[in-house]
């Protein structure tokens, strides 16, 4: 198999069919070798119906149907857990990725790299969508020491080894274009044009993009945990200060309340060392307690 196309699909039923036209068409230029997998992501509209029907039609390409939502980039780890390419493709089914650019990603492979990723140009998303994804990858960023550019996302084509080194890392959150990342390889990236989507309004809200965020920031850094103490030692040398200062008041003005300056002394120390503590520990027993479930990423009920 030559190349393998990975979708996850959520809420899908109005553009399955026009993506998979698009796809078989682009795809059919570099080669006849190749198999689009459509993974529904627990989808309450009529997706598996559409999914189904076209592969019913279609040999090279197959649907798989999850028990329920396991989140886009579980979705990711089902189809290339199942996909058999030389090269897999993974892109979003809503059409805002073109399938005509995977013939310009494959071309750019051929130079030598591992991993070809897409730099979105003029990005057709909403605004707080945008603005979402420039303060998560600006506190990425800064939090891990990584650098890449903004407008990444996982649209791409990817060489197998890069998929199998994806898929030997086993931890619970999953970001596809961070793991991609993390396992290293020759990559690029290459200018391609977004298209805004053609009906209806994305199904990742705001509190999913916010929740993928924070998982992603605490899964690739402990840098959180360095800043919880720092926010603590602060606190706690800012009620250091504060006794000085009621030291003073005390030496020069006498005191006016009895007991007050004992009191609001005790809560600033106290608070800074347990917000350093309670940080250090929950973030770290979280997420140990995820990983030692080792629950599957996810669950096929169903596959065509």
């Amino acid at each position: 198999m030559k190349i393998s196309v990975v979708v996850p699909c959520f809420q899908a039923q109005s553009t399955l069919k026009e993506l998979c036209e698009r796809l078989e068409h682009s795809i059919s230029e570099i080669t006849p070798d190749f198999e689009i997998i459509l993974v529904d992501d627990g989808s309450i509209d009529s997706t598996w119906e559409v999914i189904s029907q076209i592969a019913i039609q279609n040999q090279q390409i197959q649907g798989i149907k999850l028990s329920r939502n396991f989140g886009q980039h579980n979705a990711i780890t089902a189809g290339l857990c199942k996909s058999r390419g030389e090269w897999v493709v993974v892109m979003d089914c809503d059409l805002q990725d073109k399938p005509e650019e995977i013939i310009n990603f494959y071309n750019k492979s051929q130079e030598g790299f591992h991993v070809v990723v897409g730099i979105r140009n003029a990005r057709k998303d909403s605004f707080s969508k945008r603005v979402s994804s420039i303060v998560f990858y600006s506190l990425f960023q800064k939090l891990t020491g990584s650098k890449f550019d903004k407008r990444m996302g996982n649209f791409g084509i990817y060489s197998r080894i890069v998929i199998e080194s994806i898929l030997e890392l086993k931890e619970q959150h999953r970001s596809f274009g961070l793991l991609a990342m993390w396992v290293g390889f020759s990559r690029t990236e290459i200018n391609v044009n977004h298209d805004a989507r053609p009906s209806g309004d994305s199904n990742y809200k705001f509190g999913q993009r916010a929740s993928l965020a924070l998982n992603s920031i605490v899964s690739h850094t402990n840098r959180l945990l360095h800043l919880s103490i720092l926010l603590g030692l602060l606190i706690a040398g800012t009620a250091m200060i504060l006794v000085a200062l009621l030291i003073v008041r005390f030496l020069f003005f006498g005191i006016t309340t009895e007991g007050w300056t004992s009191l609001i002394i005790s809560i600033y120390f106290t608070s800074g060392i347990s917000l350093a503590a309670v940080g250090l520990l929950g973030v770290y027993v979280g997420k140990v307690f995820n990983e030692t479930k080792a629950r599957p990423f996810y669950i096929i009920e169903k596959q065509i």
